[in-house]
């Protein structure tokens, strides 16, 4: 098990995970990828494919923003990186 940190992509926070080294890591995002089923930092998350984190939960570093953000794994079918989808509703074009 090695500590890996991330970065909340809202507010900037930081969190770390103990998690397996051999684990690939995809993306960190606001939003949950279609298709992905993700499991609780406090539960085996190495089987799922990918990690629902709340930011300012007990593995954040300061307060956080209380928002969930996702962990996702690298994932394969048939021997292939499965594309991540998302809803036009997760994607947002606010350029201020």
């Amino acid at each position: 098990m090695v500590a890996v940190r991330y970065t909340c992509p809202r507010c900037d926070a930081v969190v770390t995970l103990d998690r397996d080294a051999s684990l690939a890591d995809k993306s960190v995002t606001p939003f949950a990828l279609d298709g992905w089923e993700y499991a609780a930092p406090y539960e085996e998350f190495e089987a799922s494919d990918g990690v629902e984190i709340v930011c300012g939960a007990s593995e954040t570093e300061g307060e956080g923003c209380s928002e969930m953000f996702y962990l996702n794994f690298v994932k394969y079918e048939a021997g292939r990186e499965i594309d991540a989808r998302t809803t036009p509703a997760d994607v947002s074009f606010d350029f201020l």
